[in-house]
């Protein structure tokens, strides 16, 4: 059976459609929230309505004051008027809470499902992009969908309300003013189209430059005592400011666009309003406008100008949201290159450990040679197998194949008889204890690292693995035993110490199947003593894969598999193979005379 082999990092990626328009892609979400956007609506209604109440108001209060001189008429306007804006200050506060608060919720559920995704990913996908881009979506492009869903919503629905509203007040008021206000209309919509496809191609610049610069600097973070080391950090810091120096660059040009932006729409707008006002002072002249109808006319016309203005400003933030939109959903879109099985066989439990691979093919590309080439070998239950072979033989290789980090290119990999490709990963993964070169450990406590394993474990089974793992006489003389942080990456820890919890962590899941890969080559001879102890005891009775460097890590090997240029060339005990005189003995020779 073949299956496709991974994506290279210039290969095209599997997606769905992406939408490029936030609102639609949101919407799903939005809808259980939908009680308290229907109040928001509401209150959004009655607040608009107050605002375009308003200038029908001053026109009766002007009028009261001017031509009819009534004083108890003034009043009552006045106390109106006062109430109104408290009712409608209200509506603000009630819309405004409900809102910002939604829209909190509403993004913070998205931030935390495109994190779920991402952990969900295959490993290859991390090959291809750097961490700190993928945080900046995290935080930057989802903090502009915030802004988008906590104020751009409210203030575009406001904003269509006093447009469409202030036309028709301003047509029932005076149609022919009303054709003069409108006369702007088309030059401020074409303008806000003209420079608002340019504001997000320039805004999603701004963003993809500050995606870079966070990656690099991430980068820099994490291998700082390599920076130091070499002396680099005087390079590093330039490199982060060619990469400032371009943000700041796109950021200009942004902010270039959306000046433009702004000044021909405020210009355009405001001039029609200049002309209202200079024909409706003539009017007035005629006599065929009252003064307060006059200035009712003219709030309106400020209104509807004020209106068009915010709708294009809107239209612009819409266009950099639409950038930030395009590169959260395409991450939701990614679809992994090892996937699990939608109807996965069940594996029978206890697992028994038996792990077979079968005339297994693999190559990291399309383009590029096979990694592995009809690789063939089982390890029977409780067995202890050891792989060996110089470097870029593909030993590592075969320990991502195993808990499908990567899947194969053709052949099948087996464990107790069920093609892996058919299990779930938790059923997979769940049998397999790994033990990697380079343990990872996570910023908390030594009992956190240690129950990563099994989060809900007792007190007792932590200290049981500590103790199997060797690992309590050095966690015994920390600051505070099993509640001492371990710092980024456990940096606080010795390699062997990092290595022993990373053991422990094993034992506690108790798997059926471990496999080392090279758990002991970076370590001195005194971790490396303990942690070959500690492995002594995890071995015992268990399916066993060692990948190793150091030949003499293999002896307690029931069977040694050497592997050259992707190929199993030798097989057979360690003494077999020394005596063959193959590529073992001149490795183990080799490896003597160093």
């Amino acid at each position: 059976m073949t299956i496709p082999a991974p994506l290279s990092p210039d290969a095209p990626k599997s997606r769905r459609p992406v939408s490029l328009r936030p609102l639609a892609a949101l919407l799903p979400r939005l809808r259980p929230y939908a009680g308290r956007l229907a109040v928001c609506a509401v209150c959004l209604l009655v607040a608009a309505a107050v605002g375009l109440a308003f200038p029908q108001v001053v026109r009766h209060l002007l009028d009261a004051a001017f031509q009819q001189r009534d004083r108890a008429l003034l009043d009552r306007i006045a106390i109106g008027l006062v109430l109104a804006f408290a009712l409608q200050g209200a509506m603000n506060f009630v819309q405004v809470f409900l809102l910002t608060g939604t829209s909190e919720r509403v993004v913070a559920r998205l931030r935390e499902d495109v994190f779920a995704h991402l952990v969900r990913l295959s490993p290859s996908f991390y090959t291809e992009r750097r961490t700190g881009e993928l945080t900046s979506r995290l935080s930057a492009d989802l903090a502009v969908l915030q802004t988008l869903l906590g104020s751009w919503v409210s203030e575009l629905s406001r904003q269509s309300l006093f447009l469409v509203g202030g036309i028709i007040l301003l047509t029932l008021t005076h149609p022919r003013l009303t054709t003069t206000t409108l006369a702007v209309v088309p030059i401020v919509v074409g303008s806000a189209l003209f420079f608002g496809r340019r504001l997000r191609r320039a805004s999603t610049g701004v963003q993809d430059r500050v995606a870079e610069a966070m990656g690099m600097a991430d980068e820099a973070f994490s291998q700082i005592r390599t920076v130091q080391g070499f002396v680099r950090e005087g390079e590093e810091t330039r490199r982060y400011h060619r990469l400032l120096s371009g943000v700041v660059a796109a950021a200009i040009a942004r902010a270039r666009m959306r000046a433009l932006l702004f000044g021909v729409v405020g210009f355009v707008a405001f001039a029609g309003v200049v002309a209202v006002l200079w024909q409706g002072g003539r009017l007035v002249l005629e006599g065929a406008l009252t003064p307060g109808a006059l200035v009712s006319f003219l709030l309106y016309a400020i209104t509807v100008a004020a209106a068009v203005g915010s709708l294009a400003s809107l239209f612009g933030s819409y266009q950099e949201a639409v950038g930030a939109a395009q590169r959260v959903f395409e991450l939701l879109a990614m679809q992994p290159t090892v996937a699990e099985p939608r109807t996965p066989t069940p594996l029978a439990k206890p697992v028994r450990g038996a792990l077979a691979l079968d005339h297994v093919h693999f190559r990291y590309a399309p383009e590029l040679v096979d990694a592995l080439a009809d690789v063939t070998f089982a390890i029977a239950p409780g067995e202890v197998v050891a792989l060996v072979g110089p470097s870029g033989a593909g030993k590592t290789t075969v320990a991502s194949l195993i808990p499908r980090f990567w899947d194969v290119t053709d052949g099948r990999i087996t464990l107790d008889g069920v093609d892996i490709r058919e299990l779930s990963f938790a059923d997979l993964r769940g049998a397999i204890g790994l033990v990697p070169q380079e343990p990872a450990l996570f910023s908390g406590t030594v009992r956190d690292n240690i129950a990563y394993a099994r989060p809900d474990a007792a007190e007792r089974d932590v200290l049981a693995a500590a103790r199997a793992a060797h690992a309590m006489e050095f966690i015994e003389r920390l600051p505070d035993g099993l509640d001492t942080l371990v710092g980024e990456r456990g940096v606080k820890l010795s390699g062997g110490q990092r290595q022993r919890i990373a053991l422990a962590r094993v034992f506690l899941k108790n798997p059926a199947l471990v496999v080392l890969d090279e758990a002991t080559s970076s370590l001195d001879n005194e971790s490396e003593r303990l942690v070959e102890i500690a492995m002594e005891e995890l071995l015992r009775g268990r399916s066993t894969l060692i990948i190793a460097h150091r030949l003499r890590t293999v002896r307690r090997a029931d069977r040694v598999l050497v592997l050259d240029h992707g190929r199993v060339v030798e097989s057979g005990t360690h003494e077999e193979l020394v005596a063959a005189g193959g590529v073992y003995g001149r490795l183990y020779r080799a490896e003597l005379r160093d």
